[in-house]
């Protein structure tokens, strides 16, 4: 098949869906499809050695605001246009919901070729933590406007297929995530880097591994390291990422260790060099982060949604908090603190169960969509009407 795959973040950029579109794009060029990736221009983005059958067409795009590490692409459809018209593709995935994506449906749709679509940021909920709660109901409409121009919606759970229902997303499909469970390993762990962030001996590591913003959270994973302090005063607490927060937490919460963003083989290490992963974020599609961090053999804690449902088993492979709960956050946090043979099978198991979430069986299931909705002889909009 000839398959476009159009989002607006990519790698280098570091994030959930520019990973796992990195991810399925390499998956689909090794089983011999012809790929057409679009995505913005990004200064770091070396195209010089993909495969013969990967073809990328750069457009235009703008900083996202308060995210100036991710663009927006702008409207692209007369680029579209040509470029389809030259090479007509069997499939068009549209992973991102900004203009260039909403040009991306209008034209493939005006060219009649079939068009799906993902949810991969719940963008609505991001307005409540940057004071634009009003707004909230604008970007939900413009969301379900979109994607219902499409054939499919892929999501990555049974809970966002819910969710995205509930808002009025129609003809929603599951597509899950894996995660690669040979970079990211407890074999990864460093005790150099332990003794740069000066941990005695076996005392252990909060480790958080994310975008450091309001939307993740990230107020009630320091409030939680404070409260854990009083039962170990040696306890440390490193963040892996950036973001608009990050410059303010690291001058008014010193004591805490600001990691940095981090790739490939040092993102697996610090995550190896943790004990306990620390994720409080209530805004997740899915939070790849969260199968990442039991591959690399930590006690997970995070609320009962997303990737956290799904892959984690109570007491066996890591922790689940009722959505919300701040309490019962911090309390299941201190369960690890104060039973250490509990943390070390949860963290074994953890290891264990990730090894089996290989992202070749997930590309094949997308392959397999794909071919589904190539052979389609309608549109969205005939659907729609």
């Amino acid at each position: 098949m000839i398959i476009t795959l159009l989002t607006e973040t990519y790698w280098p950029e570091v994030n959930g869906v520019a990973m796992t579109l990195h991810r399925l794009m390499t998956g689909l060029s090794n089983l011999g499809h012809r790929i057409q990736l679009v995505c913005p221009n990004h200064s770091d983005r070396d195209i010089s050695n993909l495969p013969d059958n990967v073809f990328v067409r750069v457009v235009r795009g703008l900083p996202i605001p308060g995210y100036s590490e991710a663009k927006f692409g702008l409207p692209a459809q007369k680029i579209l246009r040509k470029m389809w018209l030259a090479q007509r593709p069997d499939i068009i995935y549209v992973a991102t919901e900004g203009p260039l994506g909403w040009s991306a449906i209008k034209e493939a749709n005006a060219q009649n070729i079939p068009v799906i679509s993902g949810f991969h940021t719940n963008f609505h909920t991001y307005s409540r933590h940057y004071k634009l709660g009003m707004f909230e109901k604008i970007v939900k409409n413009y969301l379900v406007g979109l994607h219902n121009k499409t054939l499919s919606t892929l999501v990555p759970t049974e809970g966002q297929k819910s969710l995205v229902e509930n808002m009025g997303i129609k003809n929603s499909s599951i597509l899950g995530r894996g995660v690669d469970a040979t970079l990211f390993s407890p074999k990864k762990r460093s005790h150099a880097l332990r003794d740069q962030w000066s941990v005695n001996g076996n005392d252990p590591v909060l480790i958080y591994v994310g975008r450091i913003a309001a939307e993740k959270n990230i107020a009630l994973a320091i409030e939680t390291y404070y409260k854990l302090r009083q039962l170990n005063a040696n306890l440390k607490f490193v963040l892996v990422g950036d973001g608009p927060l990050r410059s303010v937490l690291k001058k008014s919460h010193p004591e805490l260790i600001f990691a940095g963003m981090r790739t490939g083989e040092d993102l697996a290490t610090h995550y190896a060099s943790g004990d306990i992963f620390v994720f409080p974020s209530l805004t997740e599609t899915f939070g790849n982060v969260v199968l990442e961090a039991m591959a690399s053999g930590l006690g997970v804690v995070a609320y009962d949604y997303a990737a956290a449902r799904l892959h984690i088993a109570p007491n066996e492979n890591g922790m689940l908090v009722k959505i919300g709960d701040s309490e019962e956050f911090v309390s299941k946090m201190k369960i690890y603190l104060e039973n250490e043979l509990l943390l070390k099978k949860i963290r074994l198991n953890a290891s264990r169960y990730a090894q089996l979430k290989d992202w070749s069986i997930i590309i094949k299931q997308f392959e397999n969509i794909l071919e589904m909705y190539a052979g389609s002889k309608s549109t969205a909009w005939e659907l729609a009407g």
